[in-house]
C-alpha cells in the first residue's frame, strides 16, 4: 500500500503537538493530586482558674413554695398598721373637782382647788391599744404620746377613798409620768401592765388626801 508524504508544515504541526502532550503527561505524573483539606474543629482555650482568697458564701435554698407564702404573707401582715382601739379616753374623775371646790372656801385649800379646776377642763388622758396620750392646755396644743413597749413599771396611788387615784408610770429610760386624778386607776393601770407585756401585779400604796 502506498503512503503519501507529508507536507513539511504539517510535520511540524504534528511533531509540536506530540511534544506537548508529552510535556503535560510528564507533569502529571509529577505534581501531587490536590485533597481537601481535613475538617477542624474550632478549638477553645480555657485558663486555668487561679486561687482566690475571697470567702464562699454558701446559700441555703427553701425547696418549700408554701412556707416561702407563709413567711411573705406573715411580713406583710406586721408590716400593715394596727387598728387602733380606745380602751379610755377622759379627763380627771368629777369627786376630785367636787371634794377641792367645797374645800375651796377655806383659803388655805384654795391653791389645791384651782389645780383641780385645771385638771377637770384642760386634762385629758386617752389609752388605746396602741399608745398612752396625754393631753392639756386650754386648745390642747401640749400632747405628749409614749408607747407600751417603754414602759418599765406602773403604780397606783388611791385618794379620797379609792373612788379615784393616780397613776405613776415609768419608763424605761427613768422618766416617771404622773398622772392624777384618773378614774378607774386600777383598771386602767392593769391594762396598761398587759400592754406592756408585764406580770400583772399592781403596786399600790394606800389613800394619800384627795
Amino acid at each position: 500500500m502506498a503512503t503519501t508524504p507529508l507536507s513539511p508544515s504539517t510535520a511540524a504541526a504534528a511533531a509540536a503537538a506530540a511534544a506537548a502532550a508529552a510535556a503535560t503527561s510528564a507533569a502529571g505524573r509529577h505534581l501531587p493530586s490536590a485533597k481537601p483539606p481535613p475538617y477542624s474543629l474550632p478549638v477553645t482555650v480555657t485558663r486555668p482558674r487561679t486561687s482566690s482568697n475571697r470567702p464562699v458564701t454558701k446559700l441555703h435554698v427553701s425547696s418549700s413554695s408554701s412556707e416561702t407564702a407563709a413567711a411573705a404573707a406573715a411580713t406583710a401582715a406586721a408590716a400593715q398598721p394596727k387598728e387602733e382601739t380606745v380602751f379610755f379616753d377622759g379627763g380627771a374623775h368629777y369627786g376630785d373637782l367636787a371634794v377641792n371646790l367645797l374645800l375651796g372656801f377655806t383659803l388655805l385649800w384654795l391653791p389645791l382647788t384651782l389645780a383641780a379646776v385645771s385638771r377637770a377642763f384642760y386634762l385629758r388622758y386617752r389609752f388605746t391599744n396602741l399608745r398612752v396620750t396625754v393631753v392639756s392646755g386650754l386648745t390642747g396644743q401640749d400632747r405628749s404620746d409614749f408607747s407600751y413597749k417603754v414602759i418599765e413599771d406602773v403604780q397606783v396611788v388611791p385618794r379620797f377613798i379609792g373612788e379615784w387615784g393616780d397613776i405613776v408610770i415609768t419608763l424605761k429610760d427613768g422618766t416617771k409620768v404622773d398622772l392624777r386624778s384618773v378614774p378607774k386607776f386600777r383598771e386602767i393601770a392593769k391594762y396598761c401592765l398587759a400592754m406592756a407585756e408585764k406580770a400583772v401585779v399592781l403596786k399600790e400604796e394606800g389613800p394619800k388626801g384627795f
